[in-house]
């Protein structure tokens, strides 16, 4: 099932600037390859339904290994029968 989502990942107890760790979740979530797009709060993405998922579990994985003892992510899920979703499609 093909499906969009924005994923903001939130590094806990890291320090003030959580820019490192944020960059390496976009890599990680760009290295799936799914079509993703970053933006100021978080990072749009389109594919699988499961590899979304698969994704998001990944950047969980990746910045624990960096360190990171608390990871919270926000995940904003859509997906449609009627035709299938894009990003493209959300934009004006």
């Amino acid at each position: 099932m093909k499906a969009t989502a924005e994923i903001q990942v939130i590094p806990i107890g890291v320090g003030v600037s959580v820019r490192q760790y944020v960059k390496k979740a976009h890599e990680t979530l760009a290295a799936s390859g799914l079509n993703v797009q970053l933006h100021a709060f978080g990072t749009n993405v389109e594919g699988d339904l499961d590899d979304i998922l698969a994704a998001v579990k990944r950047v969980h994985e990746v910045l624990h290994a960096d360190g990171v003892v608390r990871v919270t992510s926000s995940v904003k899920i859509g997906t449609r029968t009627d035709k299938e979703p894009s990003l493209a499609a959300k934009l004006f």
